[in-house]
């Protein structure tokens, strides 16, 4: 394509470029703006960290009349009348207060929650306007056609986004950061156990799970469903109260895997996701108790065999030594609630066995 300019606008510029109207955030082939208020709540959050974000792409033109360049916003609208919003909203001729007015949610950053821009801290307010956006400019003569095949390359990238993926552009309450938080926290841990590989993770796989964990803690075993784990977010991300328990505990859990079974994790058969999942219902049964009351709970302490108990169990599934129909359940990859019971009864067999 013909030269495009790269280059870093700050958000006072596109503030002061709308300012004098030269900045046109609809042309005819941008999208309406659809964000929800949580998306926005967590861009002006992204912003105050200083977190880089994808790169907003413009058209510059020249006014006949007035000889003054104008700029148009052909991918970013969404992001800068976010920021045109929370920062100014008089400069956005069609701002409806009901749609467009929003302030940071205490999810996202306590210290700015509820604040209107004018009210936050000077040094929290030129940060927002000093904030670079890696830009690039499209030259004068790319036509809307030329523009609307950027669009489709940009969008065609061979991945079809999973559901976890979906799940992360949809929501953005207080569900979300828990359990991203939780999963994020453990990224060594996956990778040393193999749990997950690289690509798995840079898909969110890891994320997908510690979300089916946490409905397991909350509601016991269960088949595992998408629109399970979809409707899971639906009904807490607003607000769940007993989030703060719900990650002391499962910090608990993963601490106590590490320490009575993590160095062997990477060369068992517990490094499968399927049979990972039961080893953490089955140490999280241990110490908790599956679907109990998420108050302030001691961790009950590990018993006794409970490692030899896994140990001989991991040496029966690799050298078959279990009846077929179980042994089938036990290497399967398959989440169905008669699997995950099943392994999960085998486990606690194995424990009596070796206590008796």
């Amino acid at each position: 394509m013909r030269n495009i300019q790269k280059t870093v606008f700050k958000v006072s510029d596109f503030l002061s470029w709308k300012r004098s109207r030269s900045l046109n955030l609809s042309p005819a082939f941008q999208r309406r703006p659809v964000w929800p208020k949580g998306a926005k709540s967590f861009l002006i959050d992204t912003i105050v960290k200083g977190i880089p974000m994808p790169i907003i792409f413009l058209r510059e033109r020249t006014d006949p009349k007035s000889l003054e360049p104008r700029r148009e916003v052909v991918d970013g609208q969404q992001r800068l009348r976010t920021i045109i919003s929370f920062i100014d909203p008089a400069l956005l001729e069609d701002f409806d207060k009901t749609k467009d007015s929003f302030t940071v949610d205490r999810v996202h950053d306590k210290s700015m929650a509820g604040l209107l821009f004018s009210a936050l801290p000077p040094l929290v307010r030129q940060t927002i306007l000093d904030y670079d956006f890696s830009v690039q400019v499209l030259p004068a003569d790319t036509e809307d056609r030329e523009v609307l095949q950027i669009f489709a390359r940009m969008n065609s990238t061979g991945f079809k986004l999973n559901d976890q993926e979906l799940r992360n552009a949809a929501y953005f309450g207080a569900l979300k950061q828990c359990l991203y938080s939780l999963a994020t926290e453990q990224l060594d841990r996956w990778r040393k156990w193999k749990v997950f590989s690289e690509t798995e993770i840079a898909r969110m796989l890891e994320v997908e799970e510690t979300s089916d964990i946490a409905i397991t803690m909350l509601d016991g075993v269960h088949g595992k469903n998408q629109k399970r784990i979809s409707a899971f977010y639906d009904r807490y991300d607003a607000t769940c109260t007993w989030a703060p328990e719900l990650s002391r505990r499962f910090q608990l859990v993963m601490d106590t895997i590490e320490h009575e079974f993590g160095a062997s994790i990477a060369a068992s058969p517990f490094r499968r996701r399927p049979l990972f999942h039961t080893l953490f219902t089955f140490f999280y049964d241990e110490q908790f108790g599956l679907k109990s009351e998420m108050k302030r709970t001691a961790a009950k302490p590990i018993r006794k065999g409970m490692v030899r108990a896994l140990v001989s169990a991991g040496q029966q599934i690799n050298d078959g030594s279990v009846p077929d129909d179980l042994a089938s359940l036990l290497r399967g990859a398959t989440g169905h609630l008669p699997a995950r019971s099943a392994r999960l009864q085998f486990l606690r067999a194995q424990l009596k066995r070796v206590k008796s």
